[in-house]
């Protein structure tokens, strides 16, 4: 086993991650490590582009108002002002750091996507989060106090005593290098969890395979608390059929005026909702659910006939390329779409700078529980939260490493091993992924939840290796975070008795704002 000490440790290499590692390294030496090639996060797949206030007939109220609307009053009010106020600082950053924007009359190309109130969403064509990847990427790579280790697993989180507070502080990670076939214990004085969602726990999803709740797990094993995992975001609108990894059809195409229909036609979102194909996402993913199952279809369509064709395809080039490639031609053919598994509102519990309850652990991104997005995310807000939270956590970690006394490492008696014991993996990631997509998907019920709980706790015990190979230890390992993560997107959906934003339940199909106006939390 070899040894790295690092200043910070960033695990995870998507905007949350790099945004926080180019600001860090202004003042410490930082080392990122991913499990997989650089390019490979839901950053990367991310269409629609970042909100923010640049429009002239846009403000900050107005952006607020529209985050908390569809927050469905949960919300924090100081977060989400943060996230609105700071929003168009960090997008001219991320310029600064290379990002090219589309442009239209010498100002931003700016898009609308349902719940937003006026246009203001900031994007580059219909490929926003591979070009802030690529730019990102290239800043990091300029930046010497960066060190990016590839195929590099973060298996697991070490703490050590406070000196000063006699309490628990993370101190480092034992982390898999799974080409090389080797342990690396990382000690270091702060440690981010930028790991993104948990989108794979569902057998259709629009997430890469990398998002597997790595980082929840590993922060629920260190002792961090967890919030509002049942706000589960299902995109409404991926293209049909969906597979393992569905390709997402942005909500811009709709804010440029494409509308779902039946497969007979109809215009149906009229009848669920006043702003029509607009509506907020949990709106929208219920309808076409219910089309689906009264009707009997195994999708519905998004019919883009009334787009002027030029401008569409010049807003959407890879939305159209990918469409031809299956045989649609647009604008004249609608789109088939179903809802897909596509962002985790809840997450590691932070404040406002990112810190979780375990002292020296920190959170941003999809991982983090920042109180921005309360029971459903605002289109385009995602992208936008990670960069903002990001950027205010590398502030509080340069203030707490000045503060910061040496604490003492632990050290590792012996490693876990890469040989083969216990159950495959494979049947049980399986039997997870539909478990979640049949019990705990976009209708619930108390006797579905009931089932799901009961049968995950009885998944047998995984073994540390499948085959005695990195790889294989690292598969392993990553099905037991799924495992975990369910059970516990499970726990927090049985806790909250009503049905609010995300979480419709059936047993409980009314909001109880007496009861749950607040957030759901698991403490250990």
């Amino acid at each position: 086993m070899s040894r790295v000490r690092t200043d910070i440790l960033v695990a995870g290499s998507g905007i949350a991650g790099l945004t926080f590692a180019l600001k860090a390294a202004e003042y410490a030496d930082v080392t990122v490590v991913t499990k997989k090639g650089r390019v490979e996060s839901a950053t990367n797949y991310a269409q629609g582009g970042v909100a923010a206030v640049f429009g002239r007939d846009d403000a900050f109220d107005l952006h607020e108002g529209d985050t908390l609307e569809v927050g469905a009053g949960l919300c924090h009010r100081r977060a989400v002002q943060e996230l609105v106020r700071e929003g168009p600082d960090r997008v001219r950053e991320l310029i600064e750091w290379g990002v090219r924007f589309s442009q239209e009359a010498g100002g931003f190309s700016l898009g609308k996507e349902a719940g937003h109130s006026a246009r203001r969403i900031v994007h580059a064509e219909d490929l926003t989060g591979r070009e802030i990847e690529r730019a990102l990427l290239a800043a990091v790579a300029a930046q010497p106090r960066i060190r990016m280790l590839q195929d590099h697993f973060l298996w697991d989180l070490t703490a050590a005593t406070d000196p000063r507070t006699l309490r628990p502080r993370c101190g480092g990670a034992l982390v898999l290098d799974v080409s090389g076939e080797d342990w690396i214990e990382v000690e270091c004085r702060v440690v981010l969890l930028a790991t993104g969602g948990s989108g794979r726990l569902y057998r259709h999803t629009t997430n890469p395979e990398i998002a597997t709740g790595d980082g929840i797990a590993l922060g629920w094993e260190a002792t961090a608390a967890v919030a509002n995992l049942e706000f589960v975001q299902f995109h409404p609108t991926a293209l049909y059929p969906a597979g393992e990894q569905a390709f997402l059809i942005s909500e811009a195409v709709r804010g440029e005026g494409a509308v779902l229909r039946s497969q007979d036609g109809e215009a149906f979102m009229e009848r669920y909702h006043p702003a029509a194909s607009l509506a907020p996402r949990d709106v929208v993913a219920r309808a076409i659910d219910a089309e689906m199952k009264v009707r009997g279809d195994p999708f519905v369509l998004l019919d883009l006939s009334g787009l002027d064709a030029e401008r569409a395809r010049a807003r959407f080039p890879n939305i159209f390329r990918v469409c031809a490639d299956r045989g649609i031609r647009l604008p004249e053919e609608p789109i088939p779409v179903v809802p897909a598994a596509h962002y985790q509102c809840g997450g590691l519990l932070t404040d406002w700078d990112g810190r979780t309850s375990l002292a020296g652990l920190y959170a941003a991104g999809e991982v983090a529980c920042t109180g921005v997005h309360g029971a459903n995310r605002l289109a385009s807000n995602s992208l936008l939260e990670a960069v903002v939270y990001a950027e205010r956590a590398a502030r509080r970690v340069e203030a707490d490493l000045a503060a910061l006394e040496e604490v003492p490492r632990p050290g590792r008696e012996r490693l876990p091993g890469l040989r083969k014991e216990g159950e495959d993996p494979a049947p049980i990631e399986e039997r997870v992924r539909d478990l979640m997509w049949e019990e705990v998907s976009i209708v619930r019920s108390d006797e579905r939840l009931a089932r799901a709980r009961v049968e995950l706790d009885r998944l047998g015990k995984l073994p540390v290796g499948r085959d005695g190979t990195a790889a294989g230890a690292m598969y392993s390992r990553q099905v037991e975070f799924m495992r975990e993560v369910a059970r516990l997107i499970v726990r927090c959906a049985q806790r909250r008795r009503e049905s609010r934003g995300l979480h419709f339940t059936e047993t409980y199909p009314y909001r109880d704002s007496e009861r749950y106006l607040r957030d759901t939390v698991l403490a250990r």
